[in-house]
């Protein structure tokens, strides 16, 4: 590696951080193991890292990126709150949005790490709540003016232990506001001890290589990614590109929906990235608002996702990224009391995918086409009483289903993608497990055929689920973007499905619901509807034909789109497993749409 200092060891620096991972990786495991609700132990809603008692985010192994690019603001929010009174023992609850936090629902477990009395780390772990006891049974308050009217608790880095011991009136305040206080203090447990565990973990491997060994492994490990993102940007053209997409409307809030704007300017002389977004409206009088850890993460996310994917993500990597916000804006430093409900997924969805497909402006073989986004049915958060258990209060995420993935210069897009914000990295619920802790039912989840953008390679499909109550009425609450505006294709790639929703009566009668949807659902009754298909990345026409044969045969394609679309035609039977291309009306059918 060039521009290293002489006494740069790459074997010790390389099992380093790699021990640093796998106790980030311990974390994971340990909040995935202990995690009481159905979102963190099925799901995968959280993410887990280390930062330097500096502030500079150091690991995150497979954390969610929108989690966790701007955990480094809440370890600072920590250290500007409490300063010199950190001590060994200290235990932080931060989940304020204005101080760096992602949103709200997002609780995270600060651990400052001492050694030989001095602090090196902080362990975090941050994850995703059920129920924060805002107004309504939900995380997601897609109409809440602002902070206020949200509800929720806020925790601005505030001690929750002291010398390893509870700070039990923190804990009383959650448990008289939250509505499943049994099951929320079970994952405020399991947040401690994944924190904790990473404490315990990076004691011992400073007492094995010494501390100042360590303390030079941090700087030639963030000097290291440094290098290595100058090297992918020096591989890029110096241009600048500019972007736009938008979120769609909401009601009468937002009749025009959100638009959004990125400038990105490549330097490869400078080996800088300048992300400005300061040419986007003033926030919003509804929960759509941006925190800035969020705009961070998921303009970082763009970034990274159109790169080398081998630069290591940390805030050694980070120093070449220039990002310019606004104060006051939807997709920047957010005014308060502004409400950043939503911080975590739809905007940051939207900016994810502007940024990233900006990439395909260069040309062929860079960026990537938009993901499938959609906060729909399967993504809902369901409440009620649970008839099975003396009509005991539930609430939950589901997280059973799936928007499409993006084409790429060299694929297809990813089936289980999630949404932009996860890129794959949670898991999706299993039906029978949330139909044994919960009174849900569901009626199919499957994938919905030619809903993925076509393109060179195409857009994943996306999922469809329909699901309903077993007993007593379920509340079920979802603010669901990609109605209006669907996933974009890139480089003559077509866009994915928009998503869609309906209401099901007993007897079968659909009611098409809005994107955002508040409803309550009797015995009998289902909620329906799929999220969206990533876009396409290339024409169609470019595609070959096996693949397009291959999809019909999975059931991702139709036959009537695969001829329309891609210009393939078929010769035999689907139903009888003799199904064949027929290779010179697919030349002639090609040659007449390119015409």
């Amino acid at each position: 590696m060039t521009d290293m200092p002489q006494d740069f060891d790459p074997y010790m620096t390389a099992i380093i951080a790699n021990r640093i991972d796998g106790i980030v990786r311990e974390m994971t495991n340990t909040l995935l193991k202990a995690g009481r609700s159905a979102v963190i132990n099925s799901a995968r809603d959280f993410s887990c890292g280390i930062c330097t008692a500096d502030n500079q985010l150091l690991a995150s192994a497979e954390g969610l990126p929108i989690h966790i690019f701007g955990s480094h603001m809440q370890a600072k929010a920590m250290c500007d709150a409490h300063g010199d009174d950190i001590a060994e023992g200290d235990c932080y609850l931060h989940n304020d949005p204005y101080t760096g936090c992602t949103h709200a629902a997002d609780h995270t477990f600060l651990v400052p790490v001492f050694f030989e009395g001095e602090h090196l780390f902080t362990a975090v772990a941050k994850a995703h709540q059920a129920d924060i006891g805002n107004s309504l049974p939900t995380t997601y308050m897609a109409g809440a003016k602002d902070q206020y009217e949200e509800g929720a608790l806020i925790f601005p880095a505030v001690r929750i232990q002291r010398d390893y011991t509870m700070e039990d009136d923190i804990v009383r305040m959650c448990r008289s506001r939250i509505r499943v206080p049994g099951q929320w203090y079970g994952d405020f447990l399991a947040g401690i001890g994944s924190a904790r565990v990473a404490e315990r973990r990076l004691k011992e491997l400073c007492e094995k290589y010494g501390k100042a060994a360590i303390k030079a492994h941090l700087k030639n490990w963030f000097d290291y990614s440094e290098q290595r993102m100058i090297q992918a940007i020096k591989k890029l053209p110096k241009t600048t590109l500019v972007n736009k997409g938008a979120h769609d409307p909401f009601g009468d809030l937002l009749p025009e929906g959100i638009p959004l704007n990125v400038t990105v300017r490549i330097d490869p002389d400078d080996a800088t990235i300048e992300l400005d977004l300061r040419d986007n409206v003033d926030n919003v009088d509804c929960g759509f608002n941006e925190s800035e850890a969020c705009v961070t993460a998921s303009t970082f996310s763009g970034v990274f996702n159109g790169i080398d994917p081998t630069v290591p993500r940390n805030s050694g990597s980070f120093r070449r990224i220039r990002l310019l916000l606004r104060d006051g804006s939807v997709a920047g430093r957010p005014a308060f009391p502004h409400s950043c409900s939503l911080a975590t997924t739809n905007v940051a969805d939207r900016l994810i995918n502007i940024t990233q497909s900006s990439f395909a402006q260069i040309g062929d073989g860079w960026g990537l086409a938009e993901g499938g986004v959609g906060m729909g049915a399967g993504f809902a958060v369901v409440s009620g009483k649970d008839h099975r258990h003396d009509n005991e209060a539930y609430v939950n995420q589901l997280i059973i289903t799936s928007s499409g993935g993006p084409g790429t210069p060299v694929s297809d897009g990813w089936l289980t993608y999630g949404i932009p914000v996860v890129g794959g990295l949670m898991y999706r619920d299993s039906v029978e497990i949330d139909e044994l802790k919960h009174p849900v039912e569901f009626k199919y989840l499957k994938v919905k055929p030619g809903s993925g953008g076509a393109g060179k390679y195409r857009g994943a499909p996306t999922l469809e689920v329909s699901y309903g109550p077993r007993g007593e009425p379920m509340d079920v609450i979802f603010p669901c973007d990609g109605t209006y505006y669907p996933p974009k294709g890139v480089r003559g790639g077509q866009e994915g499905m928009a998503c869609r929703h309906f209401k099901v009566s007993a007897n079968g009668l659909e009611e098409e619901l809005p994107n955002v949807a508040v409803i309550q659902l009797k015995k009998g009754e289902q909620v329906k509807g799929n999220q969206s298909g990533g876009g396409g990345y290339g024409s169609p026409l470019e595609r070959d034909p096996r693949k397009v044969l291959k999809d019909v045969l999975e059931s991702f394609e139709t036959m009537e789109r695969a001829t329309a679309v891609y210009g393939v035609v078929f010769a035999g039977s689907l139903n009888d497993d003799t199904l064949t291309i027929d290779a010179p009306a697919t030349e002639a059918r090609r040659r007449s749409l390119a015409a």
